[in-house]
């Protein structure tokens, strides 16, 4: 078995099931929900760079500006995400987060047009064209735009592109971006332990450890995704990101119970039927590019 695949798969179960941890301790609000996320993430990663002593990167990265401007954007997009998921499962929106992160491959099509000029193939176009109806048929039926949807295909597709092109590895990266976030992180649990509205620490251990335990519950299935890209093609890694959302969108459904009417099951077979000649377009140019390196 390709322990690359097993990796990444297990990196999108994890975050498949993240609405069941968020949903174990009700009643933290979102923001403080996400600044722990981000403490307790730097103290974990703290640790392992300090256990592999790999504090290299740092100083290198320190003296270089430019790195320092795209890891501070990747860390607002990251964080912009990370509290727009945390206040959708809070409040009974989990099937609209699983839509955010079905359209996300769109969004990657989208912006490597307009931001990369990439061309996209017909197949690709008619997969963002059925995508778009989907998202306009939800919006006539609910009278809104699916905002947290597309806030979180936007924020983490745009993610994504700046992280393609950084100048560090997923470790590294995750522990600059940390280390940015973490003094308004600290800053925002100082205020509300002052106000005395802060839930940490709480007289309840159960509660102290859940937050606690972000920490490591955000870093590791991102260093599982890493280890699992590097020896994996971008077609399987792209089928195999569909995991995620499939099983939020069954938690949702089967587990939270949240409306999923007739209405609302035809945009999302829109979203469907636009991955699945996403995913049939990305397979078959896999396959006849190898074809032809082979010929050479």
């Amino acid at each position: 078995m390709n322990v690359g695949a097993v990796s990444a798969a297990l990196a999108f179960v994890c975050w498949g099931l993240f609405p069941l941890y968020f949903r174990l301790v009700p009643g933290v609000p979102s923001g403080e929900v996400l600044a722990h996320r981000v403490v307790w993430c730097l103290v974990f990663l703290g640790v392992v760079l300090g256990v592999r002593r790999q504090w290299d990167w740092l100083p290198q990265v320190v003296r270089r500006p430019r790195v320092l401007l795209a890891f501070a954007a990747s860390a607002l997009l990251i964080g912009a995400n990370w509290l727009t998921y945390i206040w959708s499962v809070n409040n009974d929106h989990v099937i609209d987060a699983s839509l955010g992160y079905f359209v996300t491959p769109l969004v990657n099509v989208l912006l490597g047009f307009t931001l990369l000029h990439e061309r996209p193939r017909r197949l690709q176009w008619a997969a963002l064209a059925i995508a778009a109806f989907g998202v306009l048929w939800l919006t006539l039926q609910t009278g809104k735009l699916p905002w947290i949807a597309l806030v979180l295909g936007i924020t983490f597709g745009a993610y994504g592109l700046l992280r393609k092109v950084a100048a560090l590895g997923a470790l590294e990266g995750l522990m600059l971006e940390t280390l940015l976030l973490g003094p308004l992180a600290v800053a925002a649990l100082l205020f509300w332990w002052q106000r005395g509205s802060g839930v940490f620490p709480s007289p309840a251990l159960g509660i102290d450890l859940w937050l606690i335990a972000l920490g490591p519950i955000t870093a590791v299935p991102l260093l599982l995704f890493a280890a699992g890209a590097r020896s994996l093609s971008m077609t399987t890694l792209g089928l195999l990101q569909y995991i995620g959302p499939t099983i939020q969108l069954a938690v949702g459904v089967w587990i939270f119970r949240e409306p999923f009417s007739h209405e609302r099951l035809i945009g999302f077979a829109c979203i469907w039927l636009a991955l699945a000649l996403y995913s049939a377009d990305s397979v078959w140019h896999n396959r006849r590019f190898r074809r032809q390196e082979s010929a050479a």
